[in-house]
């Protein structure tokens, strides 16, 4: 079993027996998770933004607009935390301080680094593409030499890491045990449901078939 280091800012002190520095499990959820959280500092004040993430092989990569106030700072200070969050179910005790979810996360620090070779450029976001859906990068219209200047694409290498996990039935009191209160797990999962063809499409002449 790999495992990452455990570094001083990844290691977890509250709830630190639901932590886990597995590189499996951390890669399993960095693939799974669609959206990520990036953290930085901009104008002094503490800034998070939503993005896309997607992992090739040991680094992490994010993208965004050239103009992108967050991401030009997370360069020039040169650091930044990410994180990725999955749920998987509601915990529902009888009592309600031992409310919980079931979840997985990661919570990832590292030097970002600007992806600027255009070929290596077009690569990475092809990976995103396909993580998007299978071969979508073969069937799309590649990005032409103005889009590509107006996006930053930034690689993270995925070492200081952790991930937290937390599954299983609710943990209550003893003395709430008889309460006639119901509890257990309610599952929450994300799913994909039938694709909704654009109208432009029929105007085309392009039949409904397979997404590829």
């Amino acid at each position: 079993m790999e495992s990452y280091s455990v570094k001083p800012h990844t290691r977890v002190k509250r709830g630190g027996n639901r932590a886990t520095y597995d590189k499996a499990v951390i890669d399993a959820i960095l693939d799974e998770a669609t959206m990520c959280h990036v953290g930085g500092v901009v104008d002094g004040l503490p800034v998070v933004q939503p993005n896309l993430h997607w992992r090739v092989d040991d680094v992490l990569y994010i993208h965004g607009s050239v103009k992108n106030g967050l991401i030009r700072s997370i360069l020039e200070q040169g650091k930044v935390c990410i994180t990725v969050s999955i749920l998987d179910g509601l915990v529902m005790a009888r009592s309600a301080f031992h409310h919980s979810v079931n979840y997985r996360s990661v919570m990832l620090f590292g030097t970002p680094e600007l992806v600027e070779d255009e070929v290596e450029k077009k690569r990475v976001l092809d990976a995103l593409l396909e993580k998007t859906h299978k071969g979508r990068s073969l069937t799309a219209r590649p990005p032409n030499t103005n889009e590509l200047r107006a996006t930053t694409v930034i690689g993270v290498r995925i070492e200081e890491v952790s991930a937290k996990v937390r599954a299983g039935a609710p943990i209550d009191d003893a003395e709430d045990h008889a309460l006639p209160v119901w509890a257990g797990v309610i599952p929450v999962s994300s799913v994909r449901g039938e694709p909704i063809q654009d109208a432009l499409q029929q105007e085309a002449g392009i039949e409904v078939g397979e997404l590829v």
